[in-house]
């Protein structure tokens, strides 16, 4: 913990493209939700980083599309009186420690990425944005002197990038950063497509396959849908032990969103067809998300609220962004 602080710091950034679905909520917002009384939390909607692809920027649904991720947020249980909620664009110190941190990070560490060089192999034309998607997210974390990151499995080589940009800081000059250390869910972290368990489910597929993800403000009948058709395998039943990848996953849906250990979730569904578990794991998901949803559509038709919500949360974290930005300027000789 960093010292003069009673609670951990947690920071955690989102995207406003594409829509949030289950694996979002069990892997990620359902956790920031649940330990926002354990930490001192700051969430961002990082509206920067969803600039790095420009060619898949739709300019006049962006400003819409930050304000109802904000909304969707709020649904999911993050409280404004716990925890800073903000876009990124509106606090300036993220786009200027990105530069500073961009200028001791070797490009060959970049390039490195696995995300990076899985995006860039799908386009004509790659961006110097995306190249340095990395460091503006190391920046995002560094800058709140962040101790705790929640992410998926798949995020840890960004934290620990994220460590190594700060230790090479660190050495060039002198130590100024928190490390941070990923907060990873124990059950639940990656949740696969439902039409494909071999893949995580993913907002990029889920807008090209329809019944690979589940929005949260899927009706009830989608989502009913979604999961009676959710690929398992050629049996009829289930058996512990020889779990099938799509079986597998759909237990543990029901394990994250139940709170119950995995044992007794194989053991309650023993021996029993393959329809019966997806019905109940449709039922669970449908008790899960349906408030989240009426929640969503009641705060989305406030504007002028959750505008305010991101003011305030950024005027709550400048502060803290500010003083680690100008003791980096001090240190490279800015100031």
């Amino acid at each position: 913990m960093t010292a003069g602080r009673q609670q951990q710091r947690v920071f955690s950034g989102i995207q406003p493209t594409g829509r949030l679905h289950l694996g979002n909520y069990i892997g990620a917002l359902s956790v920031w939700a649940a330990n926002q009384a354990r930490y001192d939390n700051i969430f961002c909607i990082v509206d920067l980083h969803a600039l790095t692809i420009p060619e898949a920027i739709r300019v006049e649904t962006l400003r819409a599309a930050r304000r109802e991720l904000a909304a969707l947020l709020l649904a999911c249980g993050i409280d404004p009186a716990r925890s800073a909620l903000f876009l990124q664009s509106y606090v300036p110190a993220h786009a200027e420690l990105a530069w500073l941190l961009a200028c001791v990070t070797p490009v060959g560490w970049l390039e490195r990425m696995t995300q990076y060089k899985s995006k860039a192999a799908a386009l004509t034309t790659v961006g110097a944005g995306l190249l340095e998607y990395p460091v503006l997210q190391a920046a995002d974390i560094l800058l709140y002197q962040a101790d705790l990151v929640p992410v998926g499995e798949d995020q840890r080589q960004h934290i620990e990038l994220a460590r190594d940009i700060a230790r090479r800081f660190h050495n060039l000059f002198r130590p100024v950063f928190t490390l941070p250390e990923p907060l990873v869910r124990p059950s639940g972290a990656r949740i696969m497509g439902l039409d494909d368990p071999t893949v995580k489910m993913s907002k990029s597929l889920a807008e090209e396959r329809p019944g690979h993800a589940i929005a949260l403000t899927d009706s009830p009948e989608r989502i009913r849908n979604a999961v009676m058709g959710a690929v398992t395998d050629s049996g009829r039943e289930l058996r512990p032990g020889e779990l099938s990848p799509g079986v597998a996953n759909l237990l543990t849906i029901y394990e994250a969103l139940s709170g119950r250990p995995r044992p007794d979730v194989e053991a309650e569904f023993a021996g029993q067809g393959y329809s019966a578990v997806k019905r109940a794991v449709a039922d669970l998901v449908v008790s899960t998300l349906d408030p989240i949803r009426r929640r969503y559509l009641a705060l989305s038709a406030d504007a002028g609220y959750l505008d305010r919500i991101l003011r305030e949360g950024a005027d709550r974290v400048h502060p803290i962004a500010r003083a680690t930005l100008d003791r980096v300027k001090r240190l490279m000789g800015l100031v």
